[in-house]
């Protein structure tokens, strides 16, 4: 992410890609979202699912780790390049949380982040904040998540 007065509203940011597999989805289930059909394929194909699918709350971390590991690369070429890199703040919050449709085992999910708006902070002229949308899609073109997302982003000059 760059400093607030260089961001523009509209551009989107691949964040990667996450392949789900039976042995993870069932590891962050047992410890997070114990619900059958999590936990057990033979259960998840019976149900509306069709297959053994992973938490909603599996999803949503997998995106939120991709985020943060594209803006540590952006940060890291920026400074490869001799430039300043932009504090990052605390998420107020995120709103709209959208699970589409069931992430199986064996899918693959791409992560998006758009900007959709930014304004500068009211109470902290120092920083900004920064409204985006992310999506994750499947291997089929399906979006299977969504949510609106909001950070804090340093301003070049309060």
């Amino acid at each position: 992410m760059d400093f607030f007065e260089d961001i523009l509203v509209g551009t989107s940011t691949p964040l990667g890609s996450h392949s789900f597999f039976a042995e993870e989805i069932i590891s962050f289930a047992r410890t997070f979202d114990p619900q059958p059909f999590h936990l057990d394929a033979v259960v998840g194909a019976r149900m509306h699912f069709g297959g053994l699918a992973a938490s909603g709350w599996h999803t949503a971390a997998i995106a939120a780790r991709l985020r943060a590991q594209a803006i540590a690369r952006h940060h890291a070429e920026l400074r490869g390049q001799g430039k300043r890199v932009p504090r990052i703040g605390p998420s107020p919050g995120f709103k709209n949380m959208k699970w589409l449709r069931p992430v199986l085992a064996g899918d693959t999910v791409t992560f998006v982040s758009e900007i959709t708006s930014k304004k500068p902070s009211a109470s902290r002229p120092e920083w900004g904040l920064v409204f985006t949308h992310e999506t994750g899609t499947d291997q089929h073109g399906r979006e299977v998540f969504a949510l609106d997302d909001c950070v804090f982003v340093e301003r070049i000059e309060a």
